[in-house]
């Protein structure tokens, strides 16, 4: 299908449904519970994707922050003050006694350790990024370089997307969720100048809140319009917007299950369900530290091919171990970091 003709149909979607969206007329829309809408309504912003890599990497204070991630003043100042807010960073003066305010990760933060993993694994496989090149990641306790993976923590296996199923937990409640309507960054991802932004293409997906509800949805399923729509406190211009991106990315495919009027399917290709790992590490995060009232996991899952509850555990490709942050040496280029 051309460019010219997903615009068109993204259009003919926007007037059908635009009309019998209820969130449209209203600030907040009810919506089922997830760990993964949580997570991201905190962190699911290319700007603090892109803060808190940097951060990882030991880039602290403002100025460099800035320098690094090629952001506006005002957007860094917003984005590390809602960072703090969601205790994700912790702020204060340099160990010296100097004035210098620097930026630390929490333990909140450290714990996107896993999902930081499973992007590296993805950009490489997925993404022609030279700065990958040069990237070595040796698991100290083998003493190996290694591919990251997710294997389910019960029984070993490497986890895929159509070996996991889903039932209520016991904090499956609703949410209300606001509606913003930030627009997607029109700064592309590659013009990011820091030499660490390892992840660059997955950031330009997921780095932006809708698109990633949207994907995150189709792990469990969904693939109309409606569908979305009904989930999502989301204006119908930007899901048809989102939907188009996602096409065009190799996200998706579309298949027409409607001619009068014409309407497409939404399905997920081999490039978008890779990104399940990543979102699975999502989830477990979300799980652990986005609970607004501490009711527990809206969402049980269980790996089917061993019939356990399904927990995620990031791997060592030559050893199998899991992996721990203190254990993991990134080499770039002539420089190394924990």
């Amino acid at each position: 299908m051309t460019k010219c003709r997903r615009v068109a149909v993204a259009a003919a979607e926007l007037v059908y449904y635009g009309a019998n969206h209820r969130g449209d007329v209203m600030d907040k829309l009810i919506t089922r519970a997830s760990s993964i809408n949580r997570a991201l309504d905190q962190i699911g912003d290319k700007w603090c994707l892109l803060i808190i890599q940097e951060v990882f990497w030991g880039i602290s204070s403002f100025n460099e922050l800035m320098a690094a991630t090629g952001v506006s003043r005002g957007v860094l100042s917003n984005r590390l003050k809602w960072l703090q807010s969601v205790d994700c960073l912790h702020r204060k003066a340099d160990a010296d006694g100097g004035k210098r305010m620097r930026y630390h990760l929490t333990q909140k933060s450290v714990d996107l350790y896993d999902s930081a993993l499973m992007a590296l694994a993805w950009e490489r496989r997925f993404s022609d990024t030279p700065d990958m090149d040069t990237v070595e990641l040796v698991h100290l306790r083998c003493g190996h370089t290694f591919s990251p993976q997710m294997r389910c923590a019960a029984c070993r296996a490497e986890l895929c997307m159509h070996d996991v199923s889903y039932r209520p937990g016991p904090g499956a409640t609703r949410d209300a969720r606001s509606k913003k309507i930030r627009r997607r960054s029109s700064i592309p991802v590659e013009e990011v100048p820091s030499n660490r932004t390892l992840y660059r293409n997955l950031i330009n997906l997921v780095g932006d809140r809708w698109t990633a509800n949207v994907i995150a949805l189709s792990f469990h399923g969904l693939s109309r319009f409606e569908e979305f729509l009904q989930e999502l406190p989301v204006a119908t211009n930007i899901l048809a917007d989102r939907l188009k991106f996602l096409v065009d990315q190799g996200i998706y495919w579309q298949r027409a299950y409607r001619q009068r009027p014409l309407r497409f399917e939404y399905r997920l290709t081999e490039k978008g369900e890779a990104l399940y790992p990543w979102f699975l590490a999502l989830l477990q995060w979300g799980d652990k530290w986005c609970s607004p009232d501490g009711s527990g996991k809206p969402m049980c899952l269980t790996h089917r091919p061993c019939g356990r509850s399904l927990r995620g555990q990031a791997t060592c490709s030559a050893c199998g171990g899991a992996l721990q942050a203190h254990q993991v040496k990134f080499v770039l280029e002539t420089a190394s970091a924990l």
